[in-house]
């Protein structure tokens, strides 16, 4: 039995890492997946390379999986570009009725060395983007009056970082914007859930490593700290935490931090 057929899930940051395996576990399960991603290169940080052939081969595997798929190349930063892919996905699939608020950036910097360059965009794409993507899609979910919010934040956003002051802010702030919404979207049948996991085995981590000079191993295993003896968590753990809080299963599960953190927080 396919749990979210005739569903639709909105992903941002979908075409890599934890987006794209949501996306394939939601596809799994029967959802239709409106895919939104910025799919070209950042100039911040540097190492991002993300290009249009990312969103392209997600289409072809979802649709391998006989799920139904929109794809959109758009900023989280832009109104313009999310409402295009709201409204063309309201009209193609009808509604939209879950949203994973995935779309991020991570980088180095200590805090009173970065630029307001960094420090701007990173708050832009990680806790505005969150917040401009949630203004596009609530309206619907509030007309519906169902609907779960899942924000992507990090155990950055539970305890800050060394030398990611700008991420760790970012992060503490999508958590504090989860809890608003359920507050403010409960009467309406809405759930808002955040997840702050520990480090994801995602390219992030070699664009991380190669500001480094070293390996994304190298780099996972000396930060970690995981109470569970693991340099990070895959993403398939990511994508079924979503898949559950998603579902009826976690139906009073709303202003909550649903942590994967592999016991770093208990250490």
């Amino acid at each position: 039995m396919q749990e979210f057929k005739n569903k639709t899930v909105f992903i941002t940051g979908a075409a890599k890492g934890q987006g794209r395996g949501v996306a394939l576990a939601f596809a799994k399960e029967g959802a239709n997946i409106i895919a939104f991603d910025l799919g070209e290169k950042l100039c911040y940080p540097a190492y991002n390379r993300s290009c249009s052939g990312d969103l392209c081969t997600l289409k072809e595997d979802v649709e391998a999986l006989g799920a139904q798929i929109e794809i959109f190349a758009g900023d989280v930063r832009h109104a313009d570009d999310i409402m295009a892919a709201v409204d063309a996905g309201i009209k193609r699939f009808g509604t939209i009725d879950v949203l994973f608020n995935n779309a991020g950036i991570c980088a180095y910097g200590l805090s009173w060395e970065l630029s307001e360059d960094e420090w701007d965009t990173m708050m832009d794409i990680n806790l505005k983007g969150t917040w401009l993507v949630s203004k596009y899609v609530v309206p619907h979910m509030i007309e519906q009056k169902s609907g779960v919010i899942i924000n992507n934040s990090s155990i950055g956003g539970l305890r800050g970082m060394n030398r990611l002051s700008h991420y760790a802010a970012s992060k503490f702030g999508m958590i504090g914007l989860t809890k608003s919404q359920a507050i403010e979207l409960a009467p309406y049948g809405i759930r808002s859930v955040s997840i702050p996991p520990t480090g994801v085995d995602t390219p992030m981590n070699d664009g991380l490593a190669e500001m480094e000079g070293a390996t994304a191993i190298e780099i996972a295993t000396r930060s970690a700290g995981n109470l569970i003896p693991v340099p990070w968590i895959e993403v398939e753990d990511v994508a079924n935490s979503v898949l559950f809080l998603a579902s009826d299963k976690a139906r009073f599960i709303t202003g909550s931090q649903f942590v994967l953190d592999a016991g770093l927080l208990t250490r």
